[in-house]
């Protein structure tokens, strides 16, 4: 994978962004069903391609040379790869939601609606959890999902988390959802 950061889930892996997965994540987040629940994802081609170039990329590259000490300005953003094909059907990311209170280090993912309900958010969730605690003083993790996306609300619980109770963000109710080290 040219040197590029992975984690080994079985049957996908958890890739760090590259300039060319661009089209894969336009098309993705283009999805409804992607920006129904993630409608800060939807762009334009011109404004996904400058996000990957000059955001994520740079930010996980920071994040992954702050290991195993990362903080609050570390971000992850890791492409769901099917390692059938190579090809990119996902994303799963790390990053502080603002919203939340202290310590605020969230887990957030979509999946391609070609690709649903067959288990790889669960296995993309369940990686890179393994993988912050594990690899990273990361104790704490949330997660938070729309009332009202059944799936996903399933994939959180199905990963270990907890719910913490009900929380509006931007005049829509979300599941809030912990999940300590420990557990």
């Amino acid at each position: 994978m040219n040197n590029l950061f992975t984690i080994d889930c079985g049957e996908i892996l958890l890739r760090e962004f590259r300039i060319g997965d661009v089209d894969a994540i336009y098309s993705l987040t283009s999805q409804p069903e992607v920006y129904e629940f993630l409608p800060d994802w939807k762009s334009t081609r011109e404004q996904r391609l400058e996000w990957v170039t000059n955001y994520e990329i740079p930010s996980n590259k920071e994040f992954l040379s702050a290991v195993p000490n990362i903080d609050e300005q570390n971000y992850l953003k890791l492409g769901i790869i099917l390692k059938e094909t190579g090809e990119f059907i996902g994303f799963c990311n790390t990053g502080i939601k603002e919203e939340l209170p202290v310590p605020n280090r969230e887990i957030a993912y979509a999946i391609s609606k070609h690709y649903r309900n067959r288990g790889y958010a669960t296995k993309a969730v369940k990686g890179l959890i393994n993988y912050l605690f594990e690899n990273t003083n990361v104790e704490f993790l949330n997660t938070v999902v729309l009332t009202h996306n059944v799936s996903s609300n399933k994939v959180i619980n199905k990963c270990g988390f907890s719910f913490a109770g009900i929380i509006e963000i931007e005049n829509q109710e979300h599941s809030h959802y912990t999940l300590h080290k420990e557990e």
